[in-house]
């Protein structure tokens, strides 16, 4: 997704091209060719030769008809780029809590037209990150310290039963495949960069509980840890400090696998409750 300077003034959110869909040449129309487009990153397309199929049902031969071009059908997903780059925008602060954001305001700095941005912002609002403010657009809920206590708490119940689980069934070998993902966290750590530490920090927890098999758990668990990223409303901390939590936390994520692989249930248990909590 292309970075762009499009919009208000000071704000940091990317700009997002309009998708594009390749035209179907007029002799593909001719020949019947149906054109389904399907929503993704890299776009899908369905081609059905109708006209071929036609001529099969009356009988009539078709062998020595020339082939229809395949035509190359690409639409990006603009809302689930827009849906990204909002949830990048709260990560770091650049929406503001208690802030009203409209879509088509958001539409021109972004570069698309509202439609998408307000199904993002919908998305977004099944998600607890904003409200609907009726005629007006869309509010980022103004959090507190109570609810990320809140959302740390249920975090740790699911999380720490699982954890001691696969801790006494998962092989060595097994954590050890892991290793990369946590040293990743740690890279983006480093760069003091929030949105970039939030991605790798969700991907090695997804990893982690996806081996206890079961996807509805790693969908709950992965939705909560997303909330307990939003920064809160006071959190005005130096970007110093903001980098040293950052530090600190990815180096949970090399210890916690260095007991994982060594067989050390306490350390486990202690390390993944303050992790969960913190």
């Amino acid at each position: 997704m292309k970075q762009g300077a499009q919009g208000s003034a000071g704000t940091g959110i990317p700009q997002v091209p309009e998708a594009g869909v390749a035209r179907v040449p007029p002799q593909g129309r001719a020949a019947g060719v149906d054109v389904g487009v399907g929503v993704g990153g890299a776009g899908v397309d369905r081609v059905r030769g109708a006209g071929a199929s036609v001529s099969a049902a009356r009988g009539e031969h078709t062998h020595s008809e020339q082939p229809i071009p395949r035509p190359v059908v690409q639409r990006a997903s603009v809302r689930g780029q827009i849906l990204d780059a909002l949830r990048t925008a709260l990560v770091v602060g650049e929406l503001t809590p208690g802030a009203v954001y409209s879509a088509p305001a958001l539409g021109e700095r972004f570069g698309v037209s509202a439609t998408p941005v307000r199904e993002a912002m919908q998305q977004l609002a099944l998600e607890g990150a904003v409200e609907v403010v009726p005629n007006r657009g869309f509010r980022v809920v103004e959090r507190g310290a109570r609810e990320l206590a809140e959302l740390a708490e249920v975090r740790a119940l699911i999380e720490v039963p699982v954890m001691l689980r696969l801790a006494r069934t998962v092989p060595a070998e097994r954590w050890a495949e892991l290793r990369p993902l946590a040293e990743a966290t740690v890279r983006a750590a480093s760069t003091g960069c929030r949105a970039t530490y939030a991605e790798t920090d969700r991907t090695f927890h997804r990893a982690v509980l996806s081996l206890c098999g079961n996807e509805q758990l790693v969908q709950i668990a992965d939705d909560l840890h997303r909330r307990a990223q939003w920064p809160l409303v006071s959190a005005v901390l130096p970007s110093g400090r903001g980098a040293a939590d950052l530090v600190a936390d990815a180096a949970e994520h090399v210890a916690l696998l260095d007991a994982l692989i060594a067989g050390e249930l306490d350390v486990v248990r202690v390390l993944v409750g303050e992790h969960s909590g913190g």
